[in-house]
């Protein structure tokens, strides 16, 4: 299939509004994963200041959407967005947003900028996330069990540590479960900044909660989190040839942003349309789109309620 249309953005926007768009902070950049990482250690600290079942289950919730907000920050270090001087934005993509949650930011942009050039065509690798919906109710809710059971974190994870004792082969086609489920050297990364995660809590007089917050979170919320972003990006979205219809904006409310779509990952359309604009920008792109009224060729929902009554409409 020929890769995907693109957009010149000379055709939407002012060379003004362009350049205001394109324009990006180094400073915001390393900001935004100082907030990442503030956040998660505030809920840890809270948890062993007042530890009870309630601080307990908003600890291990806003955690996990940190941990997925650290994956968006690799994501966004993949496009060379965290900072303007590429060996600081590699190493913090790498050793402070991706490793930390088992990811790796070299693999992933190789896996990422084919999905953007193929987007929701077979050459796709993030296809097969999107291809299956709608889903019936009760086949999301089984998926959603198996996330906040950890059946899916030890069915992502397992491959990954057994890898650690056997080499992967080289010619593995670039698909969405081999990025996930390969990576010797990924797994040694995971285990050993992990380990100094642990360290770091322990020192701090908080080693317990590492596993009972960091770990739990990990294995539990930050995979239903990751779902519902997936569902969210490309399921029942358009395959036709209008770029404008491949990806999904979803207009979360604080609470949302909180506890599911941190770091303006719910503007998805936006980003396809001008990948390589900063997240923090995403907003303002939305904001002209409407005024330009290009919004209507776009796939925008409410909210992400809206967003799985439609991934869950089948039968």
């Amino acid at each position: 299939m020929p890769v995907v249309k693109r957009i010149d953005p000379r055709t939407v926007f002012a060379p003004e509004e362009w350049s205001r768009l394109t324009s990006r902070s180094s400073w915001r950049g390393m900001w935004l994963v100082a907030h990442a990482w503030g956040t998660i250690a505030a809920c840890i600290a809270l948890v062993a200041l007042w530890p009870n079942p309630l601080t307990w289950l908003v600890a291990v919730m806003v955690v996990g959407t940190r941990q997925l907000g650290l994956a968006i920050l690799m994501h966004e270090a993949a496009h060379g967005g965290l900072h303007a001087n590429k060996a600081v934005n590699e190493f913090v993509g790498q050793w402070l947003c991706a490793v930390p949650v088992g990811a790796d930011l070299a693999s992933y942009r190789a896996y990422h900028l084919q999905h953007h050039k193929f987007t929701q065509q077979p050459e796709d690798p993030d296809l097969s996330l999107s291809a299956p919906f709608p889903i019936s109710t009760e086949s999301y809710r089984r998926k959603a069990i198996r996330d906040l059971t950890g059946q899916t974190f030890v069915k992502q994870r397992l491959p990954l540590f057994l890898s650690l004792f056997r080499r992967a082969g080289k010619d593995t086609p670039v698909t969405h479960e081999s990025f996930v489920a390969t990576g010797r050297e990924k797994m040694a990364r995971f285990l050993g900044v992990n380990a100094l995660l642990f360290v770091l809590f322990w020192l701090a007089g908080a080693g317990v909660w590492f596993f009972v917050v960091w770990l739990v979170a990990m294995a539990t919320w930050l995979s239903l989190v990751t779902r519902i972003r997936n569902i969210a990006e490309h399921a029942c979205t358009s395959t036709g040839e209008d770029p404008f219809s491949h990806a999904r904006t979803t207009l979360a409310n604080p609470i949302e942003r909180l506890l599911i779509a941190p770091y303006w990952v719910n503007y998805h359309a936006e980003h396809h349309l001008f990948m390589y604009l900063p997240c923090y920008r995403l907003p303002e792109a939305h904001r002209l789109l409407v005024e330009k009224g290009l919004i209507k060729r776009m796939e925008v929902r409410p909210g992400y309620r809206e967003v799985m009554r439609l991934a869950t409409s089948k039968g």
